[in-house]
């Protein structure tokens, strides 16, 4: 089996744990997940099977969303509630500057990534040296938010908080933003509960407990919940490779352009999904007026 499930990871399962899971399910080793949730976050979780595990690491990412509910006048050193808490401050905000705080935040900018994440630091990673009890500077990132859409603010003082949908770009800290939030507001700001509702082209609304994927299994219907490998590249124009020049394509070769069905000109290093047939063959790049294999599919 080869293609991707659209998994909802539940709460405290890892990324990791799903795979696993999974590979005793499918009884496939070769798995993989895209774009890891923390444990206490949950919801979309795109999982490789066979050989779309070597679409991976460059799945497209410009559509990730995540519902996050933020409280204030909290601080926590994981920046959301389930770590250890610092300190309060007695805050009183209006609905108003919550809101055009918020929206000030649409667009790009720089970032300190938190204490508690993967990131590396002289070989490190930052999770476990702040697990010892350290602080160490960390470099700000650009990121880039592209929209947020506020559901609720609940401005009573026991209750201070905030319900809102944010679609960013990859490397984006939504504990860091409630973090800069609350700075912004002059009062402390953290996550709450975290829920992705969209990445790589996958939608909450379609993903698969592990409870519903087991089912599957049992029912020996597995391959009626993998979706096409191809499916988060649809933004790119499909090529189909000319039979005659098989031999060659299979063994992931340049190809001419003239040797592909629906080439019309292009731009420098602009992307393709080249098939043959209805088999796809990955993804191509346009470079020195060649068709250039960008991710290659071994075929079975």
């Amino acid at each position: 089996m080869d293609g991707i499930i659209n998994v909802y990871k539940e709460k405290e399962y890892t990324s990791f744990d799903v795979v696993a899971i999974l590979r005793g399910i499918t009884h496939i080793k070769k798995i993989g997940h895209t774009g890891t949730l923390d444990p206490m976050a949950e919801g979309v979780l795109p999982v490789c099977i066979g050989r779309a595990t070597r679409l991976c690491d460059i799945m497209p990412d410009s559509d990730k969303a995540y519902k996050c509910k933020m409280v204030f006048g909290k601080k926590y050193d994981t920046l959301d509630i389930y770590g250890k808490l610092l300190d309060t401050k007695d805050v009183t905000l209006t609905e108003e500057a919550i809101r055009n705080t918020m929206m000030g935040f649409i667009g790009s900018y720089e970032q300190v990534p938190p204490m508690y994440s993967a990131i590396k630091v002289d070989g490190k990673k930052l999770y476990d040296l702040a697990r010892q009890g350290m602080v160490v500077e960390r470099k700000a990132r650009l990121v880039h938010i592209f929209n947020i859409e506020i559901l609720n603010i609940d401005v009573n003082k026991e209750n201070l908080s905030a319900e809102f949908i944010v679609n960013c770009s990859k490397g984006t800290y939504i504990r860091s933003l409630c973090d800069d939030i609350g700075s912004k507001l002059g009062t402390y700001g953290a996550m709450e509960s975290l829920v992705r509702v969209r990445a790589c082209g996958f939608d909450i609304d379609n993903a698969l407990k592990i409870s519903d994927i087991e089912k599957k299994a049992r029912e020996n219907d597995l391959q009626s919940i993998i979706m096409s490998m191809d499916k988060p590249f649809m933004e790119y124009k499909a090529l189909y490779i000319h039979k005659d020049v098989r031999s060659l394509a299979d063994n992931g070769n340049k190809l001419e352009t003239s040797w592909v069905d629906g080439f019309d000109g292009a731009n420098e290093s602009e992307m393709f999904r080249l098939y043959m047939g209805d088999e796809f063959y990955g993804l191509y790049s346009y470079t020195g007026n060649m068709l250039k294999p960008y991710r290659f599919l071994k075929i079975k």
